[in-house]
């Protein structure tokens, strides 16, 4: 056996142990599946160029983006048998409600359904044991669409709750 060979069975052992660790599972065939942080991290940025582009009612993009999540979401139910289907079914429906404001141009309904869209990707975290992952409404800055200050410490004053 060649090294490159060995290689390529000790990551691949390596990805399937702390898979099954994670509770979670992907196919056992040859096909190269993402792992789910990486889905992830493209639906994080997805999520703050979606909200971005509806803001600034560039509706064409907001519609692409939009679609661009579903696939993400989609690709993480498929891939990874752990997430709950429940919850990818509601985010979709919450996909729908933004179609719905980017279709009649509607700043107003695309920002209450963002905001929902935005609450579920927390409850669907929460249902993971992931709570510490909370994403909330983006700002301009680089990952303004994810808070990064201990549950205990937020409201801006550094104290604990």
């Amino acid at each position: 056996m060649n090294l490159g060979k060995l290689t390529i069975i000790l990551l691949t052992a390596g990805i399937t142990t702390a898979a099954a660790q994670s509770g979670l599972s992907f196919p056992a065939d040859d096909r190269y599946v993402p792992q789910l942080g990486d889905i992830m991290n493209a639906a994080q940025a997805r999520h703050q160029k979606l909200y971005l582009a509806g803001m600034a009612r560039n509706w064409d993009l907001a519609a692409y983006q939009s679609h661009q999540l579903r696939g993400n979401l989609r690709d993480a139910a498929i891939f990874y048998s752990g997430i709950p289907i429940d919850n990818v079914s509601t985010l979709a429906e919450r996909l729908n409600a933004i179609d719905d404001a980017v279709a009649a141009k509607s700043t107003q309904r695309f920002s209450r359904a963002f905001g929902e869209l935005t609450g579920g990707c927390n409850v669907c975290h929460q249902s993971l044991q992931r709570p510490f992952i909370v994403m909330k409404q983006p700002s301009d800055k680089m990952f303004g669409n994810q808070e990064f200050i201990p549950k205990g410490e937020r409201q801006g004053t550094g104290h604990r709750e």
